[in-house]
């Protein structure tokens, strides 16, 4: 006999990709707070960790030689490069919650648009930008939904309710505790 936890089916991924300044971070914390059960990935980098951050919770720090392992394994979803530093998402625990059937929410600048596209083609890609931002033909044609930031409150309730729609089942989407 199946619980309904194995019962329950993969969520969808949900992609916050937007440029430089358009407010990624402000707008996922406060997804965060209105929304407990939506996970947000931890990035890993090759920089150094800085005092204040705590490996595993801000970043999970590597070294250049495991970084490249885990591309080369397949266990970074995208990744990219950053001055001399690479920063990614790690794809195991990624998958384990959407397999688990646990939304997530995964801010990227645009670079990472087309390797998450490539690897899970049925991500929800939503552009996140700043009034007057054109993007290009490209990254128009790829996203599915585009949100203004001009309006804090107004971004983070689109985004909420789109993430609401990630689960498989109404049923899951209300908090369990």
């Amino acid at each position: 006999m199946s619980t309904d936890d194995e019962a329950r089916p993969a969520a969808r991924l949900t992609v916050l990709a937007g440029p430089s300044g358009s407010g990624r971070e402000s707008v996922v914390e406060l997804v965060r707070a209105r929304s407990p059960s939506v996970w947000i990935p931890v990035a890993a980098t090759t920089r150094p960790r800085r005092e204040s951050e705590i490996d595993g919770v801000d970043r999970v720090f590597l070294a250049p030689a495991e970084f490249d392992r885990r591309i080369v394994d397949g266990e970074l979803l995208e990744w990219s490069r950053i001055g001399s530093h690479r920063r990614g998402t790690p794809y195991p625990p990624l998958r384990a919650r959407l397999d688990a059937g646990q939304p997530v929410l995964l801010p990227l600048d645009l670079r990472g648009v087309p390797l998450v596209r490539a690897r899970l083609p049925d991500a929800r890609l939503v552009l996140l930008s700043p009034p007057g931002y054109a993007p290009d033909a490209t990254v128009a044609a790829t996203v599915e939904h585009a949100l203004t930031h001009d309006h804090t409150e107004r971004v983070v309730e689109e985004l909420v309710g789109l993430l609401g729609s990630s689960y498989p089942d109404p049923a899951w989407s209300r908090v369990r505790g």
